[in-house]
């Protein structure tokens, strides 16, 4: 829950950098550059990626509620929504860069939905489905989990900088 107030943070910035823009009727694409490696690596593979790859699948081996099932469901959804519109922002952006000025109301389009979407899965995340989570572990299996969490975070650094040097090899 801690990774969600810098997730909100961001948005903040990405908010009053719409509110600029509906003043200028232009945005920095690198701006838009570092907010979706945030988006991708911070609340994406980060944070997302632990509840997909440690969280999810340790619940998928617990009898879950329907309810508790099925709100894990709509979570993975949201997530997948996420990278989709991400994906959606990078084009936009790519063709604004080239000079395409009417793909600034997409670039605006794609970063809008994701300063509307993430507080609501927060919430949904940190109000419902982490509380309800919690029941279903022992003292010893969250401490584990927590241990991997740790593990994880330890080995995203590695990651990021491995790809970007195999971007920068490929150019």
């Amino acid at each position: 829950m801690i990774e969600h107030r810098l997730i909100q943070q961001m948005l903040n910035v990405i908010e009053r950098t719409l509110e600029r823009v509906e003043q200028t009727q232009s945005i920095d694409p690198y701006f838009v550059d570092t907010a979706v490696d945030f988006i991708r690596v911070y609340a994406d593979r980060t944070h997302h990626g632990k509840e997909e790859d440690i969280l999810f699948r340790d619940l998928r081996k617990k009898h879950l509620s329907g309810e508790d099932r099925q709100v894990m469901e709509e979570l993975i959804e949201e997530h997948i929504f996420s990278r989709s519109t991400t994906k959606a922002l990078v084009e936009a952006n790519m063709r604004y860069r080239r000079g395409n000025e009417a793909a600034l109301v997409e670039v605006r389009l794609h970063l809008k939905t994701l300063v509307d979407f993430y507080p609501k899965h927060i919430r949904k995340e940190d109000d419902v489905f982490f509380p309800a989570s919690r029941a279903y572990f022992s003292d010893e299996e969250d401490q584990a989990m927590l241990a991997e969490f740790w593990e994880f975070d330890r080995k995203m650094i590695h990651e990021k900088y491995k790809a970007v040097v195999k971007e920068s090899e490929a150019k």
